[in-house]
């Protein structure tokens, strides 16, 4: 079914309001490592050039955001959480013509310019405007976060949406239908689009294909439904806990689960006759050495690994022996994004959710309010999770 944007969601009327002053915003700013996500109060510039503020209403809790608490992100602290979003566009700057006051927008963490090298080829996860991801900083270097003491606060990857109220590139929004909770426009700004590709696009999955995918959290159980929905026979999870692996089987298409790698090898080399496995997808919370060489043991002649999963900063997880890529000629590659292209892809993955064919809501285990930022960070880690929701409070 196809997706009906926004009345005149392209075009910036000339009578629409720019800018604005500044405002107060609650927060959940990480200022250094292993020290948890604290709430404050924040004072938030209005929008510069090609710039929106967006007033929102749902914010995703992913692992990624984990990683910056846990130390294992390069980023520059302070820095406000969050990169899955969607909300009301509340004001612009100038030259906006991408959406405009009022419209219901996905914050996507990825911004696709569609004028750089790579989104001219169709790579928009890897447009040029996103280098600033880890600091939060504008292109324009400066910030739009401020703390009480006038210290710049960034947001992860240019959005923190672990905040009531933020500022955004305009190549960063994109829009979203009206029909379409806030909840599932937040998970469709990352965690979906990352499973999903990861699946369909970066390994390449095929009707008939034997695909082990390790970890069923909120990226891995899209990467499960990317699989079935291209035609994978067999999709195998791999996941040590008990609840992740009921979800994958119930709810998102899993052929087998197991606790553990042997387990799955041992399966994998019974129901292919020793052929193993035609893809192996690792969307873990940390990929590490053990796994990435479980992974590569598990996938059969002419096969591909591939890796979406984030490793602790100072591991290095992938090191394979050259001998064991050459005997059976397999591929190992990343995957940024799933290898979406957020403009095109996240109205795709709406569309399929409209349908019935990709399912959404069933992900969302539970909703937290922004005060409850780090017992939702507790639960993801205790597996009580497969995607945790901060709605904020209007």
């Amino acid at each position: 079914m196809a997706i009906t944007t926004p009345t005149a969601a392209n075009e910036q009327p000339t009578s629409a309001p720019t800018g604005g002053a500044a405002l107060t915003t609650r927060a959940a700013v990480a200022r250094g490592p292993h020290d948890g996500w604290q709430v404050t109060e924040l004072q938030l510039d209005p929008p510069k050039e090609h710039e929106v503020r967006v007033k929102l209403h749902a914010a995703g809790l992913c692992h990624s955001d984990h990683h910056i608490t846990a130390g294992d992100a390069p980023v520059r602290f302070p820095i406000v959480g969050g990169h899955e979003g969607a909300g009301i566009v509340e004001s612009v700057g100038p030259s906006v013509t991408r959406v405009k006051p009022g419209d219901r927008v996905v914050c996507a963490y990825i911004p696709a310019c569609g004028a750089c090298r790579p989104c001219s080829t169709g790579h928009q996860n890897m447009c040029v405007k996103g280098l600033n991801a880890g600091t939060g900083m504008f292109l324009d270097d400066t910030f739009r976060f401020h703390d009480s003491e006038g210290e710049d606060v960034g947001g992860f990857c240019t959005l923190g949406t672990f905040s009531q109220y933020t500022v955004l590139s305009e190549y960063a929004a994109v829009p979203l239908p009206d029909d379409i909770p806030f909840e599932i426009g937040a998970l469709v700004g990352c965690g979906v689009p990352t499973g999903w590709g990861s699946a369909v696009y970066a390994a390449e999955v095929r009707a008939g294909d034997t695909v082990v995918i390790f970890g069923a959290g909120g990226v891995g159980s899209n990467a499960v439904q990317g699989a079935r929905y291209a035609g994978a026979k067999n999709v195998i999870v791999v996941d040590p806990v008990a609840f992740k692996r009921e979800s994958a089987l119930e709810l998102f298409g899993a052929t087998h689960a197991f606790a553990t790698a042997q387990e799955a090898h041992d399966f994998v080399v019974e129901t292919t006759w020793g052929q193993l496995a035609d893809k192996v997808i690792i969307t873990a919370d940390v990929v590490t050495q053990e796994m990435a060489n479980a992974g590569i043991a598990m996938t059969g002649k002419g096969g591909k690994l591939t890796v979406t999963s984030v490793g602790h900063l100072n591991e290095q997880a992938v090191t394979i022996h050259a001998g064991m890529l050459i005997s059976y000629q397999r591929q190992i590659r990343g995957a940024l994004f799933g290898d979406c292209n957020p403009l095109y892809d996240i109205p795709k993955l709406l569309g399929l959710y409209r349908a019935g064919d990709l399912k959404l809501d069933e992900l969302i285990t539970r909703k937290y309010t922004l005060d409850e930022v780090n017992t939702a960070y507790e639960d993801l880690l205790a597996g009580r999770n497969v995607r945790g929701i901060i709605v904020h409070e209007q």
